[in-house]
């Protein structure tokens, strides 16, 4: 086959340091586009990018020549820097993240989830939602090396 195809969708998943509230409601849909603009400039087209004050979602196709974890450092590493320049003020993010696996059938319902982070978080936390996907996509973790 002379050709190299591929359709890998990936919805990531991430805090601030210690889950703390660092993103202004004024400043996320400039971090969001922010953040979309990375992923297409790292080659891995970003279909949605949204969060809350204490943590970001996005799901995007990852390259086919770029590697999942060089797409999330590129992405945390890149956004960290421009929030605080945005701030003025001191940013992290958590040092891990979760990413999982997407089926094209289910693109437009993760989509529609992202886009709805904040009435979401009303009713969950972000633990409590982290805990859930890891749960539904069978990963096993530690509860002490999750959270930082």
């Amino acid at each position: 086959m002379p050709q190299s195809l591929s359709q890998v969708l990936v919805h990531a998943v991430f805090s601030t340091k210690n889950r703390e509230p660092m993103i202004p409601p004024a400043m996320r849909p400039r971090l969001h586009a922010y953040l979309a603009t990375v992923l297409n400039e790292t080659g891995c087209p970003s279909l949605q990018v949204g969060g809350t004050a204490d943590h970001i979602h996005a799901l995007f196709a990852l390259s086919r020549t770029v590697t999942l974890a060089d797409a999330i450092k590129e992405m945390k590493t890149s956004s960290s820097q421009w929030m605080k320049q945005q701030l003025g003020a001191a940013f992290w993010w958590q040092a891990g993240y979760g990413t999982f696996s997407v089926a094209s059938s289910q693109k437009t319902r993760v989509i529609k989830y992202i886009q709805t982070q904040e009435s979401h978080h009303r009713v969950t936390t972000f633990q409590d939602e982290f805990r859930t996907l890891l749960k539904r996509y069978e990963i096993e973790w530690d509860e002490r090396y999750v959270w930082d």
